[in-house]
């Protein structure tokens, strides 16, 4: 069996607490620093929540302890009906996360039930290079090492402004080595193409760059055109996969390659590990416009709270004050987008002998809760969705196979797909309720869809079998691919490189 070890991907969170790999964004200790002390009024929690008509639609009132705020995504909810009844359109929605999200997960299961009831094909926006690309199953995605990345999390002034995924890429001047991305597409349902691949770039003076791409034996010669904001460069039709060198493409700055068929739903998943959210503050409102105009984003979602924790307080009115500048930063970014704030999940930790929810997910999951009133914002209680108190331990130690993992933190992939179906469900609920506010019939709403492979043995390989030990809940038969060893890179992490 240990022979079999080098062909697994690599674990996303370690089983125990040790968190090495993670890092706290720095916003987030300066807003600790300047304001950890503030509270808020509670002006909220015992009065009813009323809306205005949207469009006409008025969704009836909540209180504070059960709100949703489905009036807020009646917008959203009008694009999916348009696309559900017409057949015609798009929707696109960008899933903003933390490490609960790495490697694609939660948003993977979110992204195929999605597809499977409005149609949609391809994996969305994918990042130049990615600390957790060896872990994520919904693409094959390989890079060189020598790529220098910025990221929102620790760089204030990047060199040029940070993309919609956070990051900014520029290649190493190297003489030797090419610069190079590949990405491929697995056999997961609607996503076994990489359809219509188009690399996103920003401004430069440099008018000599170019890509090489390599599709199969075939080789394209691609010329960079860096004078607009935001420039695309379409690089192939549908494909399996390819190859992109970069060449003579110094100081032009990268961002990723988006993978769309344009009609149906996008998700793209814009996970960054030690992300407390407030670094999307920071984004440039003309690049994010420039985003916003070739992408087209209805809905935006934000999944924070796991970094949050930490920090020793139970005070959380600094975080709710800044996490409301940060939505009101993402209006000016991206006009007319609905938002939907997902709370943080239950996390335990040792009190004593005993694991217990962490005392500070309440008054986290309550200033999340008062964000998102507050900026006429939609909301999911994760917290509660997941059982509230004592959920975490439940999930860790009473499920066979367990849902989370051994730091009572982050879920494994059956838990993280069950999770995906409680914010599902939860959205559709409001849907199929906006449905009927609209005067259409509404039906059962079919069951969340996994993003499992297509064709896969029937059998359950060694491979499998390591994966439940280390964790991860043992994949159903069929439902798998063998792992071969040509699609796993081992690389240096090259994402916080300065």
């Amino acid at each position: 069996m240990l022979g079999f070890k080098a062909f697994l991907p690599e674990k996303i969170f370690t089983e125990t607490a040790s968190t090495k790999n993670v890092v706290v964004d720095s916003l987030m200790l300066e807003a600790i620093e300047a304001e950890g002390g503030t509270t808020e009024t509670d002006t909220l929690s015992n009065r009813k929540i009323t809306f205005k008509a949207t469009n006409g639609i008025k969704f009836p009132a909540e209180t504070f302890e059960d709100y949703k705020g489905y009036q807020h995504l009646v917008n959203f909810y009008e694009k999916l009906l348009q696309l559900e009844n017409t057949k015609q359109g798009k929707v696109r929605i960008a899933y903003f996360g933390d490490s609960m999200t790495d490697g694609d997960l939660i948003v993977k299961d979110f992204r195929a039930s999605l597809q499977e009831r409005f149609g949609g094909e391809g994996v969305g926006f994918v990042s130049i290079t990615s600390e957790s690309a060896p872990s994520r199953s919904t693409i094959t995605h390989q890079f060189s090492t020598n790529w220098k990345t910025q990221s929102f999390l620790n760089v204030k002034s990047p060199r040029s402004p940070f993309g919609v995924n956070g990051h900014v890429f520029f290649v190493k001047h190297d003489t030797i080595n090419p610069v190079w991305v590949r990405y491929k597409a697995n056999n997961v349902k609607h996503l076994t193409q990489l359809n219509n691949p188009t690399l996103f770039y920003g401004r430069s003076g440099n008018r000599e760059g170019r890509l090489n791409v390599i599709v199969g034996r075939d080789t394209l010669r691609k010329k960079l055109n860096p004078v607009s904001t935001l420039n695309t460069l379409n690089v192939a039709g549908d494909v399996k996969g390819f190859r992109a060198d970069f060449i003579a493409a110094d100081s032009i700055p990268f961002y990723g390659f988006n993978f769309d068929d344009g009609r149906g739903v996008h998700v793209d998943n814009f996970s960054n590990r030690g992300n407390s959210g407030l670094p999307i503050g920071s984004f440039n409102t003309n690049v994010m416009k420039a985003f916003n105009e070739k992408l087209g984003y209805d809905l935006i979602v934000l999944q924070y709270g796991t970094n949050v924790l930490g920090n020793g307080s139970l005070n959380f009115g600094w975080y709710e004050k800044r996490m409301a500048k940060v939505v009101e930063h993402l209006r000016e970014c991206f006009p007319g987008v609905d938002i939907l704030i997902i709370s943080t999940a239950d996390k335990s930790k040792k009190y004593g002998l005993e694991m217990k929810t962490d005392s500070a997910v309440v008054p986290l999951n309550t200033a999340q809760k008062r964000y998102a009133v507050k900026t006429q914002s939609s909301y999911v209680n994760l917290y509660t969705l997941m059982g509230g108190d004592g959920s975490m331990v439940k999930w860790v130690e009473e499920e066979a196979p367990a849902l989370a993992n051994k730091d009572y933190t982050h879920f494994n992939f059956r838990g993280s797909k069950k999770i995906s179906d409680l914010i599902w469900n939860q959205i559709n609920g409001g849907y199929e309720q906006y449905k009927r506010l609209r005067g259409f019939k509404t039906h059962v709403a079919p069951k969340p869809v996994s993003a499992t492979p297509i064709d896969t043995p029937k059998t359950e390989k060694p491979t499998q079998v390591r994966a439940a030990q280390a964790g991860n809940p043992k994949p159903e038969p069929a439902k798998k691919p063998a792992i071969r060893k040509d699609t796993i890179i081992r690389k240096k992490d090259t994402t916080h490189a300065q």
